[in-house]
């Protein structure tokens, strides 16, 4: 009798730390999810005001490198906006 209420002690266990498990997972796919989602949009707004095409931003879903490739192109690059000329996408002013 000792054994069976043991192993459905056990059982019960198991599915506590299975379901714990799972709740903890699905927090971190949200929040991950989140710090993704908000990367990208700011650097899709960094590249939009430095005169790129936002769509750039889209690099930091390479995964690993692609916050790295972000920052270099950003760092290194010449940016469209300060050369005076017109952003990518954007209309010519008329005067």
């Amino acid at each position: 009798m000792f054994k069976i209420l043991a192993d459905a002690s056990a059982d019960q266990t198991s599915a506590q730390m299975m379901a714990m498990f799972g709740a903890m997972m699905g927090t971190f796919l949200i929040v991950g999810l989140a710090f993704t989602v908000l990367t990208v949009w700011l650097f899709w707004r960094i590249f939009a005001k430095a005169g790129f095409n936002g769509a750039m931003g889209l690099l930091c879903l390479i995964p690993s490198i692609g916050f790295l490739i972000c920052i270099v192109i950003l760092a290194f690059s010449a940016w469209p906006s300060e050369s005076g000329a017109a952003p990518t996408g954007s209309m010519p002013m008329t005067t």
